[in-house]
């Protein structure tokens, strides 16, 4: 499909509003809220870029539905103990990489920063998503969010969504 420079510029910034409300859900523990930026199918996925540049399946954390989602979403919240901490996610403007259609295939880098309290702020967690997203009634939703790291190691254990 061949977009106009306007039509481009619409799609860019409404990518980039959907990755700011993701992060800003994240950044605000609003966890209830992080299933509903995905398609009743939608599937998250965290891996490493080793096993990912191999073609490996193994990922750290691999939800195929929003129900799945929400499962998470109890164990942050009710069942998982952990030390108390904020993250602050970065994230590049996105790179629209095609549309096809309601699909629209994009990356952007991001950058997640923890910092635990009377402590200094680390580096959490560095990567790129590659996304699938919907354009649906309810506005744009994941398909599939894929997070791709670069860290050979990642600090602690993944607890939040990144």
């Amino acid at each position: 499909m061949i977009q106009t420079g306007i039509e481009q510029l619409q799609l860019q910034f409404e990518v980039d509003q959907l990755n700011v409300a993701y992060a800003s859900a994240l950044d605000d523990k609003r966890f209830d809220a992080w299933p509903d930026f995905f398609m009743d199918d939608g599937r998250y996925t965290v891996q490493a870029r080793e096993n990912f540049d191999r073609g490996l399946p193994l990922a750290l954390m691999d939800l195929e539905s929003r129900g799945m989602m929400k499962d998470r979403v109890y164990g942050i919240t009710q069942t998982i103990y952990h030390g108390p901490y904020y993250t602050r996610h970065v994230i590049s403007p996105a790179q629209v990489l095609s549309v096809e259609g309601d699909l629209i295939t994009a990356q952007a880098n991001y950058a997640v920063f923890r910092t635990r309290p009377a402590a200094v702020s680390e580096v959490y967690n560095v990567g790129r998503y590659i996304d699938e997203i919907m354009r649906t009634g309810a506005g744009l939703k994941f398909r599939r969010r894929l997070c791709v790291y670069d860290s050979e190691m990642i600090l602690n254990s993944l607890i939040y969504p990144v």
